[in-house]
Formats: structure tokens, sequence, C-alpha cells
């Protein structure tokens, strides 16, 4: 394989390398911007539908599981085409989600564009989740992944705030057409931008379950469980939190959020080649201290603005994080890795926000960022429990050690 994929990756890494990656980046904030925007808009969308905020939290429930089903789905059944043609379907599919969301007529029909949007993120992610290793030099690859990985913070920097107030201003639904004409564009940008992407391994059934049998994606599967399930249980019912108890608009507050989160993003991307497990402690440490701190240090606006930077800075590194610990785990498939990784993350974000609904709507929002809290300090228990038994099979066996995949 070497071999082959040597001779024709100089044109494709030197002069449209980075201008793909912006462009898959771009995707990515789209798709992730249409995701988390219903965050912003909760009760807004609640109120014009006469539906609970726990019961308007189905629509960060629904893509996250269709995105778990397809993500494999779409994957084996396009195993021979094109990624670029792929990628393209999926964003028209996007475009098509969110003009279906800007006229939906009842709730249902928002809850059915949202079925599209996971459809999309399933197909797409598992793609471009990979795809910096084809697009760019070898040594660019690590910095071209945190690029494309930006984009998950960045809907929350840009995304999410100007959707809000955009929202705010001219009405929810407004919000989803923007989105639509964005999603345009982006097909645009990688109809022209990208280069042919053939597939070069098919990921097939066998492959995946082969992946699953790997330790260290036993590991990477616990570890983004917990904090993904931790992150999105409380983030998705921030906004109530903060009109509720801290008694301000969220915009700003989300805003400040988002660009934390891009630190995060960054700081992670230089550090985690180096130091894999101290990065990934420190980010759900940060994702521990918030949600807990919230309920007490979230009462006044200078205290939230503090805690939620905090947030931000940790979650920002979480999706660098969890892509590592799946592409180290299985580094000859790195497809079946990314299949794997927005699986496990689009599931259990999915879990995470019908989880923190049931408690919402039964309790209050304070108590979801406690069990939020709760599930990422036992992230952090996990990932020092698996890093102690690293370091004890090194000593024991140092050998059979140095041929695992660092997966943390």
């Amino acid at each position: 394989m070497p071999s082959t994929a040597a001779p024709p990756s100089p044109p494709r890494t030197r002069t449209p390398g980075w201008p793909a990656v912006l462009a898959v980046t771009a995707g990515i904030f789209t798709i992730v911007t249409t995701e988390i925007l219903p965050v912003g808009l909760l009760t807004s969308i609640g109120s014009d539908f006469t539906v609970s905020d726990g019961t308007a939290g189905l629509m960060m429930t629904m893509p996250g599981y269709l995105a778990a089903v397809s993500a494999p789905a779409l994957t084996v059944a396009t195993a021979r085409l094109d990624r670029r043609l792929m990628l393209g379907a999926c964003m028209l599919l996007l475009a098509l989600a969110n003009v279906l969301a800007a006229s939906a007529p009842a709730f249902w029909a928002m809850l059915l564009s949202r079925v599209l949007v996971g459809v999309v993120i399933g197909g797409f992610w598992s793609v471009a989740a990979g795809l910096a290793e084809r697009l760019v030099a070898p040594p660019r690859v690590p910095r071209a992944t945190a690029v494309i990985f930006s984009s998950v913070p960045l809907g929350s920097v840009f995304g999410v705030p100007l959707g809000t107030l955009v929202g705010d201003a001219a009405g929810w639904r407004t919000s989803f057409a923007v989105m639509a004409a964005l999603s345009l564009a982006v097909l645009a940008a990688l109809a022209v931008l990208l280069p042919p992407l053939p597939a070069d391994h098919a990921t097939r059934l066998d492959v995946l379950a082969g992946a699953l049998r790997s330790r260290g994606i036993r590991t990477a599967l616990a570890l983004t469980v917990l904090i993904v399930l931790a992150h999105f249980g409380a983030y998705t019912y921030v906004t109530p939190f903060l009109e509720e108890v801290t008694h301000v608009s969220p915009s700003a507050f989300l805003l400040l959020y988002g660009v934390a989160g891009l630190a995060g993003n960054f700081l992670a991307g230089q550090a985690i080649t180096r130091r894999p497990t101290l990065t990934s402690a420190i980010a759900g440490s940060l994702i521990a201290v918030a949600t807990l701190a919230l309920p007490v240090l979230g009462t006044g606006a200078a205290g939230a603005a503090l805690v939620l930077a905090v947030w931000g800075a940790g979650y920002g590194a979480i999706p660098v994080c969890s892509q590592t610990w799946f592409a180290t785990a299985v580094p000859r498939t790195p497809e079946a890795a990314s299949v794997l990784f927005t699986a496990s993350f689009q599931a259990t974000f999915s879990t995470g926000a019908l989880t923190g609904g049931l408690i919402v709507d039964r309790t209050s929002p304070s108590t979801v960022m406690l069990a939020g809290g709760a599930t990422a300090t036992a992230m952090v228990l996990t990932l020092a429990a698996v890093a102690a038994a690293r370091s004890r099979r090194r000593t024991q066996v140092p050998e059979a050690v140095d041929r695992e995949p660092p997966a943390v």
C-alpha cells in the first residue's frame, strides 16, 4: 500500500491539500452548527410547538442515534464510492433537512428534519474524521486533523450564538433557512476544492468487528461514552439554566464558551501526540469541575461566565482526544476507526441529551449539571485506572506493551 499511495500524494497535498482541508472543515462546521443549533433555540422552538424543554430536547437526541446507525451502514454500503461524491451528497441532504426545519408545520416535521441531519452526520463524519492523511503530507496530518476538528468549537463560537441571535431577531425558522443556504455554499466549495478521493480500503463489517476486538478500541469506547454522556447530558440544557437560574440571555455566554472551546481544541491538537493521557485527563477534569461548579457559581453572571469558559476549554479538546484514542488503537484501518468514533460519539451524544431531558423535566437544570459532573468525574477515574494498568503491564511485560497502540 505505501508504494501505491506515494506517487499521487505530492500534487494532492501541496497545492489542493489545505484548501481541501478548509472545505471539509466548513462542512463539519455547518453540520455541527445545524446539530447543536437547537441548544440556543430550545425554549423558542418548544414554545412555538407547545412542548416542554425535555421534549424539545428530542431535537438533539434524534440526530445522534440516526448518526450512530448510519455511520457504519453508509460507510459499508458506499465502500467503493468516491469519497468526494459521498461528502457532496451529504451536504445536499443537509440543505434539504434545514429547509424542512425552517418550514416545519408541526413538531413531528421538525423531528423528521433532525432524522435527516443524523444521516448526514453519520455519512459525512465517518469519512471526514480520518481524511486529513489523504489531503496533506504526513508531517502535517496532526495539524490538519486539529483544523478539521476546530469546526466543532467553531460551531459553538460562531454557529450557535449567531444562530441564536438570528432567531431572536427574525425567528428561529430564519436560523434554519440561513443554515440551508450555508449548506449549499459548502457543497459548491467541496465540489471545487476536493480532489478525487477513491475508496482506498473497503470498510467491511468484518473489518469493523475486528477493530472492536482491540483492547484500545474498547478503552476508547468507554472513555468516549463517559465524557460525551457527561457533556451533552448537561450542555443540552445550559440555555434553560442560564435563563432560569442565572437570569441572563444565553447568546453572549454561549459565545464565550465557544471561544474557550476553540482555544482548547488547538491546545489539544498540539499536546495530544506528546502527552495523550495527560491531555485527556485535563480535558475531562475541566468538564467535571465546570459542571459541578455551575449550580453554585452560576447564580451570577460573572460566575456563570467563568465556569462556561472552563467548560468550553475542556470540551474543545474532547473531539481531538477521542478521535486520537480510536485512530491509534487501529492505525491500519483509519476509516474503520472514524466510523467507530462517529457511531459511539453520536449515540452517546443522543443518550446524554435524552437522559438530561428526563432529569430536567423531573427536577431542575441544576440537577442535570451535577449529574454531568459526576459522570465526567467517572471518566477521569477510568482514564487513571487504564493508565495505571498500562503502566503495570509495561513494568511486567515491556515487550508486549511496546506492541500495543498508544490508545491513551
